[in-house]
């Protein structure tokens, strides 16, 4: 299993930061997502964020929420997406962070959903609406199963809770860049710079900062500030989604490799 803890540390020996880009599965066919999967890793994506369709998602912004809509019109569920982590999860040499809401582990049972990501090859989790107070029922047994569950820091969290959310964090710690949805923005805020130092002076763990990443000139500003890992989604949702799919991925490439270079 590629763990991405460890990916993160093999970059930080080399003084690399990390991309992380960001796909709805089943936008626009699940055909289309395995080969994203692989286009993304081959165009120096050290690790993918795989958003797993959902109905009422809290964190997505506009652009991931329609990509979420029109997988959903086809009918794409769990089953499909971790047949498609199963398809690809062994080309490619990058871990795979499944993004998805509570309810779909919820519905399964939590060691049932823990122990069918981990059989498909899912590396870790972020799951955005699940709370610091209610995450050790996941935790915990993530731990055991061998998932790392990657926790969210907001912009407005309290110094105390920094340091807690850091504290059981796996894999890295998710910096969220902006009060609100993920989105295209035309710049970046400027306090992610003081999240940024303060959460390095509270933990040694890697820290990824998303929503609203949209540039290569943004990846590198986020890169300058310190961040150990930089995320992007809806800029790449966009690109997949115009077109044919075979022009989408052809877009993705190139954006994919041209962010990969802005941070190196």
């Amino acid at each position: 299993m590629k763990s991405v803890a460890n990916r993160f540390q093999h970059l930080k020996q080399n003084s690399e930061c990390a991309l992380v880009p960001f796909i709805t599965a089943g936008d626009p066919d699940l055909e289309t997502t395995a080969k994203a999967l692989e286009v993304l890793a081959q165009n120096g994506a050290d690790m993918i964020e795989l958003g797993v369709p959902y109905s009422d998602p809290l964190a997505d912004g506009p652009t991931i929420q329609a990509a979420a809509t029109r997988a959903l019109q086809k009918n794409v569920q769990l089953d499909d997406v971790l047949a498609v982590v199963r398809e690809v999860a062994p080309k490619i040499e990058v871990p795979i962070i499944l993004f998805t809401y509570y309810n779909p582990i919820y519905y399964r049972g939590v060691e049932s959903f823990l122990q069918e990501v981990k059989n498909a090859g899912v590396s870790g989790l972020v799951v955005p609406d699940l709370p610091l107070e209610e995450a050790e029922i996941l935790l915990k047994p993530a731990k055991e199963i061998g998932i790392e569950v990657t926790l969210l820091v907001a912009p407005t969290s309290s110094q105390e809770r920094i340091n807690a959310i850091a504290a059981q964090s796996e894999g890295f710690i998710y910096l969220v860049s902006v009060t609100g949805v993920t989105g295209i923005r035309s710049e970046m805020a400027s306090g992610v710079k003081d999240l940024l130092a303060d959460l390095h002076n509270s933990t040694d763990k890697p820290i990824g900062v998303g929503f609203g990443i949209s540039s290569p000139e943004q990846a590198k500003q986020i890169k300058d500030w310190g961040a150990d890992a930089v995320i992007v989604g809806s800029a790449i949702v966009k690109r997949l989604a115009e077109g044919t799919p075979e022009s989408g991925l052809k877009a993705i490439a190139k954006f994919c490799s041209s962010l990969k270079q802005a941070i190196s």
